[in-house]
């Protein structure tokens, strides 16, 4: 852009944080919501291969993998704690359904969550997605 002020207009133009995290919970781009936001299962692409908006910016850290453990933990352990006082069923059934299912659960929320906390950090421009760059 020729113009400087147009440009930070639109360095500075707001971005609906819950639209983005939503956006990145489906695992798209925050920014377009087109483009996937992963290269591979949990490794964030460097720029959107739609509108080509950087991402390699992200610092999700721990917080993806301790979300994704309160929320499994939130499904799973009133499922078990029901399905025993329901049914009583025998200690094998146990052994055998609730790992399964917790292993599926984290794989499942655990790219998702990741998402979310990426589109999060982009719609609030932290650690360099305000297009200044960390010196």
């Amino acid at each position: 852009m020729s113009d400087p002020l147009a440009f930070a207009a639109a360095e500075t133009a707001p971005r609906p944080a819950f639209l983005a995290i939503r956006r990145g919970f489906a695992r798209r781009c925050p920014a377009c919501g087109t483009g996937n936001i992963f290269g591979r299962f949990l490794k964030v692409a460097d720029t959107c291969g739609h509108c080509g908006e950087e991402l390699l910016h992200h610092q999700a850290d721990d917080a993806p993998p301790y979300f994704t453990i309160m929320v499994v933990g939130h499904i799973v352990v009133p499922m078990m704690l029901w399905t025993e006082l329901a049914w009583q069923p025998a200690l094998w059934i146990h052994a055998s359904l609730w790992p399964a299912l917790t292993l599926a659960l984290s794989l499942w929320f655990l790219p998702r969550l990741k998402g979310a906390i990426v589109g999060w950090q982009w719609a609030l421009r932290m650690h360099g997605f305000d297009g200044q760059t960390d010196d």
